[in-house]
C-alpha cells in the first residue's frame, strides 16, 4: 500500500477562532475526517452553532470559550482539553483580524490588538499545546493560517501583513525546535476566500475585479478548498512535511498583487 491515510480517526484536534467563516470550515472538515474537536473562540454562541454541526457527522465536539491573546485563557483551556480528550493531536492557529487602515493611519491600538491577535495568541498556543504534544510522546500537527499578504505586498494593511510574515517564520522556526519531538508544524497562506468577513469586500465589483485581475484560476476560492490541503497536514499523509507554507490561492503569489 503507497496510499497514506487521510483519516483523523482517534485524533483531538484545537481549532481557534472556531466559531464562523475559515475556523468553523476547518474543523467541520477535521470532524469529516474522524477527529474529536475542541472549538476556542470569545463568542460561545457561535461555537455552539459549529458543535452542533460536528455533533451531527457523529464526532465529538467541546465548547470552549476563551480569549486567545491572554495566556491565563490559553493554560485553561488546553489544560481542559487535555484532561478530557486525554491528548491533544492537533491545533490549528486560526483566530485572526485586521484593521484595514493606511500606513500613515495605523494607530498603537490597532498596532497592539491586530499583533495580539494574529501572532501572540498562536505562538502561546502552539506553546502550550506544544507541551501536551511532547509530555505524551505522541507529537503532533500544528497548521497556522497565514495569508498571501505574508508573502507578496499588498496594497493596505501594514500590521496585518507583518504579522502574518512574522507567522510564517515562526513556522521554520518551530518546526526547527520541536522536529525531535514528532511535532509538525506548518503554515496555509489563503487569498480571497468567502467568508462572513470578506462578504462586503466582495460585493464591490471593481474590488473583486483587481483581485481576480491577479488571481490565475481567476475566481473567488471556497471554504471546502481550504479544508483539504488542512486535514492532508493533519494526517499521516502529511507526515513527512514541516516548517512549509502552502498557499492556497489560486495562483495569486505566482504574481503578486
Amino acid at each position: 500500500m503507497y496510499l497514506p491515510s487521510f483519516r483523523l480517526d482517534g485524533k483531538t484536534a484545537i481549532v481557534t477562532g472556531a466559531g464562523r467563516g475559515i475556523g468553523r470550515a476547518l474543523a467541520i472538515g477535521l470532524a469529516e475526517a474522524g477527529a474529536d474537536v475542541a472549538l476556542i473562540s470569545r463568542t460561545e454562541k457561535d461555537l455552539e452553532e459549529t458543535a452542533g454541526i460536528i455533533e451531527d457527522h457523529g464526532r465529538k465536539a467541546m465548547v470552549v470559550p476563551a480569549d486567545v491573546t491572554k495566556r491565563g485563557h490559553i493554560q485553561h483551556a488546553v489544560e481542559h482539553i487535555a484532561r478530557e480528550c486525554g491528548s491533544i493531536d492537533i491545533l490549528i492557529n486560526n483566530a485572526g483580524m485586521n484593521i484595514r487602515s493606511k500606513a500613515l493611519d495605523v494607530t498603537d491600538d490597532e498596532w497592539q490588538a491586530i499583533l495580539d491577535t494574529n501572532l501572540k495568541s498562536a505562538f502561546m498556543m502552539s506553546q502550550e499545546a506544544g507541551k501536551e504534544m511532547k509530555k505524551d510522546g505522541r507529537g503532533g500537527r500544528i497548521i497556522n493560517i497565514a495569508s498571501v499578504a505574508g508573502h507578496v505586498a499588498l496594497r493596505t494593511g501594514v500590521v496585518y501583513a507583518a504579522t502574518k510574515a512574522a507567522m510564517i517564520q515562526m513556522t521554520k522556526v518551530l518546526a526547527m525546535e520541536w522536529g525531535q519531538y514528532g511535532i509538525n508544524v506548518n503554515s496555509i497562506g489563503p487569498w480571497y476566500f468567502k467568508t462572513p468577513l470578506t462578504e462586503k469586500l466582495l460585493e464591490d465589483e471593481d474590488y473583486v475585479r483587481d483581485i481576480l485581475a491577479v488571481t490565475p484560476l481567476n475566481r473567488i476560492g471556497e471554504l471546502p478548498e481550504l479544508v483539504g490541503p488542512a486535514v492532508f497536514l493533519s494526517s499521516d499523509a502529511g507526515s513527512y512535511i514541516t516548517g512549509q507554507t502552502l498557499f492556497v490561492d489560486g495562483g495569486m503569489t505566482i504574481q503578486g498583487f
